[in-house]
């Protein structure tokens, strides 16, 4: 697998899994000032605000952006290392 694409592949997976954290962080209180929060929070803000911008409100106070989030970014991640392999 070419460099490129081992590093798109490892990219998403960070991601991945600062999302995850930031979900199970949300279920404990925290201190959102302490600088790992804030670097979760800032890396995974931007996106996930324009899921959340595109989920309708609802009464149920449960935020389904981020299983949204993960899922796109899966999708976008197969098809950036598929097109590499196929240039290469």
């Amino acid at each position: 697998m070419p460099t490129l694409a081992i590093l798109i592949r490892v990219a998403f997976e960070v991601l991945n899994w600062l999302i995850i954290a930031r979900i199970l962080i949300s279920w404990f209180p925290h201190d959102p000032y302490h600088p790992v929060m804030r670097f979760i929070y800032e890396v995974t803000e931007p996106v996930l605000a324009p899921f959340r911008r595109l989920m309708p409100r609802t009464s149920i106070p449960i935020d389904f952006s981020p299983i949204i989030a993960v899922l796109v970014l899966q999708l976008v991640e197969r098809l950036l290392i598929s097109f590499i392999l196929r240039l290469g």
